[in-house]
């Protein structure tokens, strides 16, 4: 699409947002690879002498799209209730909330989990590190809290990594199954996240001890 010469002029700050958000548009279908900077400026509507004088190179557009993502509202309220959640040992909501977050990031847009799935077949460090870098202090938090409720001896002794691994991956791939693949969500999202962290409470929450006669 050639830029439209007759569209409104942007502000510096809404112009490279825009530019992002068209970026992001682009990385999510083609992956870093099969997207071009031609491409990403006619989605905006301007030549791709904008996009260069907003972002240096693709590899800067594309950390911009990174950071977008991660610093978003959403990102903060997620942190904001699980941290709740281990201020009050609260562990069916702690296991909960990070099952709904995920959902509820996949039907918001879906668009930054497909972007990182390119980046993990195309071998894209950047977009890999960037993951890294973001979600290891968070998955430290998490295992952390884990680590506590066992030496409490609420959970059972089994390695935090893959109780996380359990909980999120479920998430994941039941969110994948029903926003990427098609297939139908035939139950209300509250009520599947409710199921899920049944299923996984039952399998790591210790029992009480019965005495024997």
């Amino acid at each position: 699409m050639p830029p439209n010469p007759g569209q409104a002029r942007l502000n510096r700050p809404d112009r490279r947002q825009q530019l992002i958000e068209s970026a992001l548009d682009l990385f999510s279908r083609k992956g870093f690879e099969g997207a071009t900077t031609k491409e990403i400026a006619a989605a905006a509507g301007v030549t791709e002498a904008i996009v260069f004088r907003h972002f240096p190179s693709k590899q800067m557009l594309y950390q911009a799209v990174l950071d977008r993502c991660h610093g978003s509202s959403q990102a903060q309220e997620f942190l904001t209730n699980i941290r709740a959640s281990m201020d009050r040992k609260d562990d069916l909501a702690f296991f909960r909330y990070i099952f709904t977050a995920i959902l509820r990031s996949f039907r918001g847009d879906p668009r930054m989990e497909r972007l990182l799935l390119f980046a993990a077949l195309e071998g894209h460090e950047q977009g890999l590190a960037h993951v890294r870098e973001v979600s290891n202090p968070i998955y430290e938090m998490l295992r952390e809290y884990l680590l506590s409720r066992q030496r409490e001896g609420k959970l059972r002794s089994i390695e935090p990594s893959l109780i996380l691994i359990a909980i999120s991956g479920t998430a994941k791939q039941y969110a994948m199954l029903t926003q990427m693949f098609g297939y139908p969500a035939e139950m209300p999202d509250e009520q599947v996240a409710d199921a899920m962290v049944a299923i996984l409470m039952t399998g790591i929450k210790t029992q009480p001890s019965r005495n024997r006669k």
